[in-house]
């Protein structure tokens, strides 16, 4: 809705490790009910955004809110506010997958645990798997039902860290289904990916992080509309494909850190 305060918000976050500067002034918004894919390559800072977003790690500068809490004074409702699949398995190996998932739902307090696991595991395409010890899932079935969990509850805002990482083709597209359904019913979510064609069919937002800093923030279209047709083969000759498109940003987004080039001329207004 326009003139709404962003569900995510988040300013000039930093966070070194000894010496190592990982986030260097870090700005993002995520509107309720949107997709932000905060892409970059291994090492970008993008699980560390996660984190301080999360209340498990301390930002070392900045400021942030979810769902209209501060992380650094209001952590307890920040953690009441999220759902979170990070790159861990969360599940109890020694219940079955729909047990996990009742168990979570009555700790939640949800109305009818046992009909929304039934619902979360047929989302995610597990139903087949539900009663099954969760000892015996293949690693993408963990996966997917870790990012069941996140979602029970229909949280406002839901926070993934790289949630397909390894996972076959049908199980990308059962999770994307599953993140563009929650973001349906109105949750802000923000993933985490390095897989160019996750953040073109899943976002409706795309934010660069390199070298710990957001170098563009925008839309497919946007950063097409910015950067001249590059050249690749594909059915639009016309248009850069995804892959030219990032090298091109953060080419663009190192000279623009010397002085030249565009860095962050694909903004989010708010």
């Amino acid at each position: 809705m326009p003139g709404q305060a962003p569900t995510i918000r988040v300013r000039g976050l930093e966070k070194s490790y000894e010496d190592l500067a990982v986030l260097r002034g870090v700005d993002l918004d995520v509107a309720r009910g949107g997709i932000l894919a905060l892409l970059g390559s291994d090492g970008s800072g993008k699980t560390t955004v996660v984190k301080i977003l999360s209340t498990l790690l301390e930002a070392d500068a900045g400021t942030a809110s979810v769902n209209g809490f501060d992380i650094a004074t209001q952590a307890a409702g920040v953690r009441r506010s999220i759902g979170l699949n990070g790159r861990f398995a969360a599940a109890d190996a020694v219940l079955s997958g729909r047990e996990n998932l009742v168990r979570i739902a009555g700790l939640r307090r949800v109305e009818d645990p046992g009909g929304l696991a039934d619902d979360l595991l047929a989302r995610l395409s597990l139903t087949g798997a539900a009663p099954h010890r969760v000892s015996t899932y293949s690693e993408g079935m963990r996966r997917r039902l870790d990012i069941a969990m996140s979602l029970i509850g229909d949280p406002p805002v839901v926070l993934l860290d790289e949630p397909t990482a390894g996972l076959d083709p049908e199980a990308r597209q059962a999770v994307w289904r599953a993140v563009r359904e929650s973001a349906g019913r109105g949750a802000a979510v923000l993933l985490t990916t390095k897989y160019l064609d996750e953040a073109e069919r899943l976002a409706d937002r795309i934010a660069i992080l390199h070298e710990g800093r957001i170098v563009a923030n925008g839309t497919l279209t946007e950063f097409r509309r910015l950067l001249p047709p590059l050249g690749c083969v594909q059915a639009e000759p016309q248009q850069p494909c995804p892959e030219d498109l990032f090298l091109a940003v953060i080419t663009e987004g190192d000279e623009a850190a010397d002085g030249h080039g565009f860095g962050t001329a694909v903004r989010e207004h708010p």
